[in-house]
């Protein structure tokens, strides 16, 4: 048997090796879990990976859980109930800094994706005409109101002598007292943003064109974490993110699939508003530039002492060696 018919002979053994493969002695998914700060559709990425089989692709079973708070979602990677969480990075910094074994391994919201909305009758033509008015925000800690705290704090704006009524209530349930009457002005993320508009309501600051780029949420992890497993989890996010790029529609429908209470034509204009300014990051990869914005707003806040190192918080090599398993060079 000559040479040649001996590769046929081999090829065609491991073939039949391959077809005759019991599904069993397939390599099984790894379970991981990731916890959200809430359900709200700037996270529409992470539910594309999800939906779309990304994650299977690299090999994980992905289940997610709603932590309701920042704090909440990065203490579930802590005590390891948690692989990986999602929220503003900054208070992955602040964990950090207090000695926490945490780290942020991949950006998901590349813009400042809060909006504030005001009833018709305000007149606004910057901060200070927020006097006298009553304001509802999420709880603290929380990037809207964090946001909305500097926004005053920039125009010099002092709440209490302003008299401006700043209530705070549960993340996601910020609409409830506008809605009420128990509230004319309101920061909000999507999809309350475009359920405020088509109540009435009006648009009076889109923190996405205040900012530009600004590292809103991403995903946060422990030091220790597998890095085989973050690159996978960071690459089926990588896909979906460029999956987004290319096909908007297919991921509004996946939306409206995520969000089934809510009325199509919300969620429509929710994912239309969010690529149309730029929300949702085109590559997993975290530019200087949104990450020490980001930071910069809670230094001036006082919740941190200091900007952040980059190289110190951010996994550079989880993000390169994700991007590159994802196919596509970063942006």
């Amino acid at each position: 048997m000559n040479i040649a018919v001996k590769r046929r002979a081999a090829i065609a053994g491991c073939l039949t090796a391959l077809l005759l493969a019991s599904p069993a002695e397939a390599q099984p998914l790894r379970k991981v879990v990731v916890s959200q700060l809430f359900q709200g559709i700037m996270f529409l990425p992470l539910y594309v990976a999800m939906d779309h089989g990304f994650f299977e692709a690299q090999g994980l079973a992905v289940t997610k859980q709603t932590a309701g708070s920042p704090n909440a979602a990065l203490s579930a990677v802590i005590s390891g109930s948690a692989q990986f969480s999602l929220h503003g990075p900054e208070w992955t910094a602040v964990a950090a800094a207090k000695g926490a074994d945490v780290q942020v391994i991949g950006g998901v919201v590349n813009r400042a994706a809060v909006w504030i909305v005001a009833a018709p009758g305000v007149n606004y033509t910057g901060p200070k005409d927020l006097a006298g008015h009553v304001v509802s925000t999420g709880m603290m800690p929380i990037a809207s109101t964090s946001l909305f705290t500097k926004l005053l704090a920039d125009d010099g704006v002092d709440p209490s002598a302003s008299n401006i009524t700043v209530k705070q209530v549960q993340a996601g349930s910020e609409l409830g007292p506008l809605l009420a009457g128990q509230s004319d002005v309101a920061v909000l993320y999507q999809p309350a943003l475009e359920q405020a508009v088509a109540k009435g309501f009006k648009v009076i600051v889109s923190f996405p064109q205040v900012y530009g780029p600004y590292l809103l949420s991403a995903i946060s992890a422990r030091k220790s974490v597998d890095p085989d497993t973050a690159e996978r989890f960071i690459g089926g996010l990588q896909q979906a993110l460029q999956f987004m790029q290319a096909n908007p529609q297919e991921a509004t429908d996946i939306a409206k699939k995520e969000f089934p209470t809510i009325e199509p034509a919300i969620v429509e204009a929710a994912v239309k508003r969010m690529i149309d300014e730029k929300v949702y990051a085109t590559s997993v990869a975290i530019s200087h530039a949104s990450f020490s914005t980001a930071m910069a707003t809670q230094v001036t806040l006082g919740n941190l002492k200091n900007q952040p190192v980059y190289q110190d918080l951010v996994a550079t090599s989880i993000i390169d060696g994700a991007i590159k398993r994802a196919g596509s060079p970063g942006q």
